[in-house]
């Protein structure tokens, strides 16, 4: 079963179960934005493709709950995101 990741790795922004989001296949997770205009669709950690992360049915995320653990990339590229939605731009 999917992690269902809440975060961006990269911006941060919060991706809530039901949001757009891309993952790689070891469920590397980023939001669309990052995903195509930081790392073109290659995911930073393992080199593997980003496709969508599929959405887990509203009726079914009681017994199945989303991760809570938040992960962050220490990428140069992402820091200077996170930096940037920090300051407001």
């Amino acid at each position: 079963m999917l992690e269902l990741r809440p975060n961006c790795e990269c911006c941060d922004r919060d991706l809530p179960p039901a949001a757009a989001a891309m993952i790689c296949s070891f469920e590397c997770t980023f939001c669309p934005d990052c995903a195509s205009s930081v790392f073109g669709g290659v995911c930073p950690n393992c080199g593997g493709g980003l496709t969508a992360r599929p959405v887990r049915p509203a009726g079914k995320l009681a017994a199945n709950p989303p991760s809570a653990r938040r992960v962050v990339s220490n990428d140069p590229s992402c820091l200077d995101r996170r930096g940037m939605l920090a300051a407001g731009a």
